[in-house]
């Protein structure tokens, strides 16, 4: 399911105009990555989601081509946890 049609599906569910699922749509993808790029809480749709900053650690790696080690700069990632309702829905029941 791409963008346009969830926005069709969210706009058909919610009985709202299209343009109105879409800003919501929008104004949740960027308050979420307000609230990731600072870090300091996580966002939690109970039952569904959480979305987390986490830090990596510098480490060292290989270069595939030519095995020589290289290093990788500590940096920040995003961790993404399916809620229990979400891996009911996965498992099909």
């Amino acid at each position: 399911m791409n963008r346009s049609e969830l926005v069709a599906a969210l706009s058909e569910r919610a009985e709202v105009t299209r343009k109105d699922a879409d800003a919501v749509l929008a104004a949740f993808a960027e308050t979420v990555g307000e609230v990731v790029a600072k870090g300091d809480e996580k966002v939690t749709i109970p039952g569904f989601l959480t979305f987390e900053r986490t830090h990596r650690a510098a480490r060292t790696a290989r270069n595939p081509q030519t095995g020589d080690p290289i290093q990788i700069p500590a940096g920040y990632s995003v961790k993404v946890s399916a809620g229990s309702k979400l891996k009911e829905a996965a498992k099909g029941k």
